[in-house]
């Protein structure tokens, strides 16, 4: 089970989130995988200008949501899959109340998802 994060955490990553442009970024890592994807390649497909990309990515990287690595000349950026997985496991800890059936779709969602296969 995750490690759950505490209430500033999650504030703190739900803000970084909170923006239409670092949303989409972090939606794009998430699809790109472990393989993540080159900060220009970010800006283009996102339609940033660099030096603002970079002010998103720290955004996002100091919420815990967003690593990076070099290769090469080039900064790859990714998801970072376990600070999304410990936010995820905070927004739903307290779900149900004892009632399965509300939380039953989000169970159906991630069962359902291509990425995310049942264990």
């Amino acid at each position: 089970m995750p490690e759950q994060v505490g209430l500033p955490d999650a504030v703190g990553a739900l803000s970084a989130l909170a923006h239409g442009h670092r949303l989409a970024v972090f939606r794009l890592l998430v699809r790109a995988g472990a393989e993540g994807v080159a900060a220009g390649e970010i800006s283009r497909e996102v339609g940033v200008l660099p030096s603002t990309l970079s002010t998103h990515l720290n955004i996002l990287g100091h919420a815990g949501l967003v690593q990076s690595r070099r290769e090469g000349r080039s900064v790859i950026y990714s998801a970072d899959f376990k600070g999304m997985r410990d936010l995820l496991s905070f927004l739903v800890s307290d779900c149900c109340g004892g009632r399965p059936e509300i939380c039953a779709p989000l169970a159906e969602i991630a069962e359902a998802a291509q990425c995310c296969p049942p264990r």
